[in-house]
């Protein structure tokens, strides 16, 4: 067997990951993109981009691997789900990425909410409730606003399947990133024929549908020569971003949670069944993990919440990386570390594209309360952190709820890089919080799955003992998680305060 590539587009940047045979990482490369957010409730992004971040990614992660671009033997794509892009018959996109973050789509999301029973909805789709995220509610904002696109469109790609009909030339997608279209049903595994007539949409516009983790095609030519690799090389479906993520934790069977904290926050526990949440409010989604499912809540700003903050207002602390050669995000936690728990007061709902799960309010806005003329931009950046922190503990209640528990936590994304943010999440949910050596857990779940298909692994069992190993174990402070009990029932207390002056934002006020 030759070297696997990982490949994860995220919201924010694409990430390479390049594994040996035997699953050791040797290089890990990335490239950012910026949305374009032309007004309060829109997010949109040139889909070409997704595809120059991986061909720019894929060349400087080989490069520093030190290995030559034809030892690549299997290539495995895992993307975020939502974002729809509308292609042209040779799959040239015909406007921009309309990305899961987006909330244009409100009205449409209402009127297919009283369309469909929701008990109905949850059984077939795994969606707890029908808000503008959803593919399903933008594609019907474009027949509706935009017609002559909609009707131009010879596909609806999400992410994945745009990267790979530029692999391998196949119109291709599959159950673990369509889960969450509404398109899709995670019980038959094939389109869902009553959101389809809904929307007065052909499947034939939509990809072919194949498994989690099956080997979808070879590259094509001109991915040959883009990428410099050779010919023959195997390109693996890996799922959606929290389906890969998920795998490369380890996270393949019940009795484990996993939080992920990029740009969004986002949870995972494995299960067996599509039907187990008796309070049907935990989504439920199509794991990368064959045969399998994922209880995944999801909260649409984590640490984009903390990205949004550098570039407002970390132009000090981006000038001084650069300086010094550093991570802005490093100098942000430094300064966070100076404010002690509970940052004196200070509450954030980090809420800046809406609220997803649990509460499931579109129309919330991001929210500092409790400042003072004693407060400075630490005590901002560490209620951030604090803000995500609960997020993750009101999830993990969902979770139990619904009958997944667990007696820690496995942490990976961006988040995870960050001592102090582990720690204050163990603080605030009261378990040990575990990192994994490795940050990007969707690469090396990608990667997995390629040695999966492509034989290097009998089974993920085998891939997990090879790739998943525990970097550092954080214990929960008893001191801190006194004053984070304080802090947790104010932040909830102030959502639901707010509750009903946030029903009142819409398109055309903010």
């Amino acid at each position: 067997m030759g070297h696997l590539l990982g490949i994860d587009a995220g919201t924010t940047s694409l990430k390479v990951g390049v594994f040996d045979a035997g699953g050791a990482t040797l290089a890990v490369s990335g490239k950012e993109y910026r949305l374009h957010t032309p007004t309060t409730d829109r997010a949109e992004l040139d889909p070409d981009r997704y595809w120059e971040a991986l061909v720019d990614a894929t060349g400087r992660a080989i490069a520093q691997a030190g290995i030559r671009p034809v030892d690549i033997d299997a290539v495995a794509v895992s993307s975020q789900g939502e974002t729809v892009i509308p292609v042209a018959a040779d799959g040239t996109p015909l406007g921009p990425a309309v990305v899961w973050l987006d909330n244009r789509a409100r009205v449409e999301a209402d009127e297919l909410a009283a369309l469909f029973d929701v008990e109905a909805v949850y059984a077939a789709t795994g969606v707890p409730e029908i808000n503008p995220t959803w593919t399903a509610c933008k594609l019907l904002w474009w027949r509706r606003h935009e017609p002559e696109l909609f009707a131009g469109a010879s596909r609806f790609l999400l992410v994945e399947d745009l990267l790979l009909h530029r692999l391998t030339g196949r119109f291709v997608t599959e159950g673990g990133v369509q889960c969450t279209t509404l398109l899709y049903d995670i019980r038959s595994h094939g389109w869902w024929p009553p959101m389809l007539d809904a929307l007065d949409l052909e499947a034939a516009r939509l990809p072919d549908i194949a498994t989690p983790g099956e080997v979808v095609g070879t590259l094509r030519a001109e991915a040959v020569e883009a990428l410099g690799l050779r010919r023959g090389v195997r390109v693996v479906a890996g799922g959606m971003d929290q389906g890969a993520g998920a795998v490369g934790v380890g996270n393949v069977g019940p009795g484990i949670v996993s939080e992920s904290t990029g740009g969004a926050l986002t949870l995972q526990a494995s299960v067996e069944r599509s039907d187990g949440d008796h309070t049907r409010q935990t989504p439920v989604y199509v794991h990368s993990a064959p045969g399998r499912y994922l209880y995944c809540p999801v909260c649409p700003t984590g640490g984009m919440a903390l990205t949004w903050f550098r570039d407002q207002f970390g132009d000090a602390e981006v000038a001084r990386a650069a300086a010094e050669g550093r991570r802005t995000y490093d100098l942000l936690d430094e300064l966070a570390a100076t404010v002690p728990a509970g940052s004196e007061g200070l509450t954030m709902l980090p809420h800046l594209m809406g609220a997803f799960s649990p509460e499931y309010e579109p129309r919330a806005r991001g929210v500092w309360f409790g400042f003072t003329l004693a407060h400075g931009k630490a005590h901002f950046v560490r209620a951030i952190l604090e803000a995500v922190a609960y997020m993750l503990r009101r999830n993990l209640e969902l979770l139990a709820d619904a009958g997944a528990t667990a007696d820690e936590v496995h942490s990976h994304g961006g988040g995870a890089r960050s001592e102090l943010w582990c720690q204050i999440k163990a603080d605030v949910v009261g378990m040990p919080v575990v990192t994994l050596e490795g940050d990007d857990a969707a690469i090396r779940g990608a990667a997995m799955l390629a040695g999966l298909a492509t034989g290097a692994f009998v089974d993920l069992e085998e891939a997990c003992a090879a790739m998943v190993t525990p970097r550092r174990r954080f214990a929960p402070d008893p001191a801190a998680q006194a004053v984070y009990e304080i802090g947790y029932r104010r932040y909830r207390e102030l959502f639901e305060a707010l509750r009903p002056a946030f029903a009142g934002f819409g398109p055309d006020n903010g």
